[in-house]
């Protein structure tokens, strides 16, 4: 990332990087060793049992190197990912990649990756190995500038893998001289040990009295960090000693007697079962029932799904809060609402004792029950104030709704189920990252039930709109016949309203403005005959942009106001962001650039909320349109320079809005001429290398830094020789190959790279190399004389 942060916090929201919710404790050597192979290889995985803190440790490096990975540093979690096949598309939404072409997950992987420089964490692989050592290396061959870090209980074993076990935490040596509490507190194991129980029992200190009891607790648990942290938390009720004794009776069973070093899985099994044993007999069921969750849950999930067979629905709240202070369940805040995970490792455990009970199909089906009514619940609320709400919520639930549907797909009679869900959750697929799972959840449920009946004549509509979206029109097409095929045959009013919905938009996308209207009008009027608001608003908004676009501003200005009240009427905010952006469009054909500008922004402030970047990226292409029109050249080459970026990343320019093309041909054409070739270049390339959150800063006028004019040129700091040896760091040659290319020793060549480090204020040879590339590129932007 470009920005450079003064805080975590700001630089783990920059990076995408999970929070830290507890404080990080040691790892010096480890998190120093893992930033020096980084740049030297491309590929470093994170081996160790579980517990160990691979994913702590991970997470703390890629926090220490997020500034120097220009192209992002990404968090990818694969725990939850039971199906193979979902890798490349789990990574793809990690990536926060809106793809809206046909290319597959690892070509749109592939594509967007290929001149980034980024880091790339993939977490928990243990139980994909082979396809994730797959993924990696062919990222790996296609991004030059990626680096990978994954986290495995075992090395991935592909080609340019450097792997790095991760010890336990350093153990105070009890047999040997005798070191100062002050001393012995500063120990990797006690210090963890010290900082977590003090979050259970503040005054909590490493005294005289207690240090050689916490010593042996901290090598009973053999340093592991997730042991000790399961340990600590026993503070709220028992006293060091007292822990200490029943750990000592815990793995004295576990061992028959030896005094042997445990082995530590065997560790930190003995500490579940006494952290499950800790329990009460609900916390317990409550523990093996909450193990069907995906990702996260919330208070609401949990009421719904683990109830019953014994369990009041009123006593969730309070096993809940029990399993949060026991460190079982894991307490996270997302804006308003509190949501609660289980580390896998703890998850695991919860399964084994849900199959053991003969609970886990039951739990399943539950699972699978309250995400599909969640799902309905979430369609039939679209329309209205709570519909952001409905979308964060979704894409905080997005891993239990891909379970859901896997579960859906195990029983052949639940076919037509996963079909209505798929079909209900179309605006979640169409506005967050999921376009392209979303449609082959839709293919894979239209393959497998084959019957004519409504849930099929709906998911056919609903996946004829991402087929359009992603500009296959041929697939769109087949589906739209046969969902009116079924929806004559079942007298199915709400279905044949939606197909002449999208077949207007076919016939739009095909130039065929005159028939396009005649599907809209036909839409409409069914929409209002049933009382679909939905279903009007998108007719509203496609009938006004073909009004306009065939020259009919009376029409298409009458048709938006009308959508406009209507969202109004009902509170609603997406159908209306795109309405006003359609305003915008005839109101600037029209003449009226300021009004046109107003509409635009509004447009754009919402969609920037919603994160939709379809919606994004027509907002910037009629700001840009604008600015040539008012001839604010400057602004409009570097707008059109934002949104090569912005399309490439959708995979589809104008995606489902192709009739407005010609717009962007002629703004193109007309600034280009109006600057010359070389100052429309450089504006051009500068909006280009804007990050999305800059870009549309600039684009709503908030970054009152981003100047018109490219900025001085610097002279560079480094001498000839040195701007050589940063070029040969930037290549990813080591001091040695330096020394060799230079035909200099190898002390010499390090020497220069201390003295470069030095003047430009860095600390790692990743910053150097990004150094040189913002070197070239700025050489790149000079206009030639």
């Amino acid at each position: 990332m470009t920005a450079l942060r003064t805080s975590a916090s700001k630089r783990q929201q920059k990076a995408r990087l999970p929070a830290e919710v507890t404080s990080f404790v040691g790892r010096r050597h480890e998190v120093a060793e893992v930033k020096r192979r980084l740049p030297i290889s491309r590929a470093v995985t994170l081996t160790g049992v579980g517990g160990v803190g691979k994913t702590r440790l991970a997470l703390r490096v890629a926090l220490d190197v997020a500034r120097d990975f220009r192209g992002g540093v990404w968090f990818v979690e694969l725990a939850a990912v039971e199906n193979p096949d979902m890798l490349a598309q789990t990574v793809v939404e990690a990536l926060e990649i809106r793809d809206h072409s046909l290319s597959s997950p690892v070509e749109v992987l592939t594509e967007y990756l290929r001149d980034k420089q980024a880091l790339m964490i993939l977490d928990n692989c243990e139980h994909l190995v082979h396809e994730c050592a797959v993924l990696a290396e062919v990222l790996l061959r296609s991004a030059p500038e990626l680096r990978i870090l994954a986290t495995s209980r075992e090395a991935l074993g592909f080609a340019g893998e450097q792997t790095l076990p991760v010890p336990t935490l350093p153990l105070p040596d009890v047999d040997g001289a005798r070191v100062s509490t002050e001393s012995l507190a500063k120990c990797d194991a006690v210090c963890l040990f010290t900082e977590r129980a003090r979050a259970v029992l503040p005054s909590f200190a490493v005294t005289e009295d207690n240090r050689d009891v916490v010593v042996r607790i901290c090598r009973q648990l053999d340093g592991l960090p997730l042991g000790i942290e399961l340990a600590a938390v026993r503070l709220r009720a028992l006293s060091v000693q007292q822990l200490h004794e029943r750990l000592d009776d815990r793995f004295r069973l576990l061992t028959a007697g030896s005094r042997a070093v445990l082995p530590r899985h065997q560790t930190l099994r003995a500490l579940i079962d006494w952290s499950y044993a800790l329990c009460s007999e609900k916390e317990q069921v409550l523990w093996a029932r909450v193990s069907v969750f995906a990702g996260s849950l919330d208070l609401e999930a949990a009421e719904a799904v683990c109830s019953g067979d014994g369990m009041a629905r009123e006593e969730i709240l309070d096993l809940v809060c029990g399993l949060v202070d026991k460190s079982i369940l894991i307490r996270e805040e997302h804006g308003s609402q509190a949501r609660y995970r289980l580390l896998e490792i703890i998850r695991q455990y919860g399964m084994e004792k849900l199959v053991a009970t003969g609970e886990a199909a039951t739990l399943r089906r539950r699972h699978r029950d309250y995400y599909r009514a969640l799902s309905a619940r979430a369609r039939a609320e679209l329309f209205g104030p709570s519909q952001m709400a409905w979308f964060a919520r979704l894409r905080l639930e997005h891993a239990n709704l891909h379970t859901a549907l896997e579960h859906c797909f195990d029983d052949p009679s639940e076919v037509a189920g996963d079909l209505d869900m798929a079909a209900d959750l179309l605006y979640h697929w169409i506005s967050g990252y999921y376009l392209g799972e979303g449609r082959r959840w839709l293919d894979r449920g239209l393959a497998a039930d084959t019957e004519p009946s409504e849930a099929r004549a709906r998911a056919l509509w609903a996946n004829s709109w991402l087929a359009i979206i992603q500009a296959d029109l041929t697939s769109a097409t087949a589906m739209l016949e046969e969902s009116r095929s079924i929806g004559e045959r079942l007298e199915l009013d709400p279905v044949l309203a939606y197909v002449a919905l999208f077949s207007g938009m076919i016939a739009m996308c095909e130039g065929d403005a005159e028939s396009a209207i005649t599907l809209y009008q036909e839409a409409l009027a069914g929409h209002r005959a049933t009382g679909d608001p939905v279903g009007t608003a998108l007719a509203l908004i496609r009938l006004s942009l073909a009004y306009s676009f065939c020259g009919d501003s009376a029409a298409a200005i009458s048709l938006g106001d009308e959508c406009l009240a209507l969202a109004d009427a009902h509170g609603e905010g997406w159908h209306k962001a795109y309405m006003m952006m359609a305003l915008g469009v005839e109101v600037w054909r029209q003449g009226d650039a300021g009004r046109a500008t107003e509409l635009e922004t509004k447009s754009l402030t919402f969609n920037r909320a919603l994160d939709d970047p379809l919606g994004v990226g027509v907002n910037l292409e009629v700001l840009a349109w604008i600015a040539a029109t008012e001839k604010q050249y400057q602004r409009a080459a570097r707008l059109l320079g934002i949104l090569e970026t912005v399309w490439q990343a959708i995979g589809a320019p104008l995606s489902g809005f192709g009739h407005l093309s010609h717009y962007h041909d002629e703004c193109m054409q007309h600034t280009r001429q109006a600057l010359g070739d070389s100052a429309f270049d450089t504006a051009y390339k500068r909006g280009a290398r804007l990050t999305y959150d800059e870009a549309l800063a600039y684009a709503l006028r908030e970054d009152k830094h981003v100047d018109e004019q490219p900025a001085e040129k610097k002279a560079s700091p480094l001498t000839p020789r040195e701007t050589e040896i940063a070029d040969l760091v930037a290549q990813g040659l080591t001091n040695r190959e330096i020394a060799a290319s230079l035909v200099i020793s190898q002390r010499t060549a390090e020497g220069h790279i201390e003295h470069i480090l030095s003047k430009l204020g860095y600390h790692s040879r990743a910053q150097i190399a990004v150094w040189v590339g913002e070197q070239a590129r700025t050489a790149d932007d000079e206009p030639p004389t």
